[in-house]
């Protein structure tokens, strides 16, 4: 990561964590993006004495809010989220999104579906023209279905598609629910797509987000240093 994506992600960081009220609780996901935002709001947590408490999306965002001073909700928690922010491995202008690099797209788009407003934070490096062009669709797959998703994914235009492998270890990435990550390419994505995914056996959750986003802030971008563009359906 060059230095200057890493000043941008610190600033929308701090543009997240200044809309943040003592008493919410918040939906809170998962990547380097995110993190910058909880340096910022724990820093305000230091300053002000304020109280937030979170729901995270992964073990690694739960461990992150701990260490910062955030309350953490039991992963059964039913209450209201008052808003919730993540980060996006790319954007439309649409505010369609592809997530999941990271592994944890099934508990990202659970929180996303939670939230009363859904915040997705991002750099102008993530913003593309046509969603797709850079980043595959990560699938979590049920490790027994994955000759059924094999064999219906060109049913639906899909072009390359492969099993995510570890780096640390032999075999596949598993995610926390215990099943596997598909990585598939499509040559075009279509509204319908994301239902389509879903459909096929095996398939527990998709990280094509055609809906969710209420807002992307977008860090830089056109030659700009500095400032958050707002993006509103």
């Amino acid at each position: 990561m060059s230095d200057n994506q890493e000043a941008l992600k610190l600033e929308v960081g701090r543009a997240i964590a200044a809309r943040v009220k003592n008493g919410e609780t918040l939906g809170v996901g998962t990547g380097s993006t995110v993190d910058a935002a909880l340096k910022s709001i724990s820093a305000r947590i230091q300053q002000e004495k304020i109280s937030v408490r979170v729901v995270p999306t992964s073990l690694q965002s739960a461990w992150r809010c701990e260490e910062i001073g955030l309350t953490v909700m039991h992963p059964g928690y039913c209450g209201d989220l008052a808003w919730g922010f993540d980060g996006a491995d790319e954007v439309d202008d649409r505010l369609r999104l592809i997530k999941g690099k990271g592994g944890a797209m099934l508990q990202e788009k659970i929180l996303a579906a939670r939230c009363k407003e859904f915040i997705v934070i991002v750099d102008a490096t993530k913003v593309v023209t046509r969603l797709g062009q850079s980043c595959a669709i990560p699938l979590e797959v049920v490790p027994t279905g994955l000759s059924i998703v094999q064999r219906e994914l060109p049913q639906l235009g899909a072009g390359k598609f492969e099993v995510r492998q570890a780096v640390k270890k032999h075999g596949p990435v598993i995610t926390e629910a215990g099943n596997i990550i598909v990585d598939v390419s499509f040559p075009e994505i279509s509204d319908q797509l994301e239902s389509q995914i879903k459909g096929i056996v095996g398939v527990v959750e998709s990280g094509l987000f055609t809906r969710y986003a209420s807002e992307v802030w977008v860090a830089g971008g056109e030659g700009e240093a500095k400032g958050i563009r707002v993006m509103r359906r």
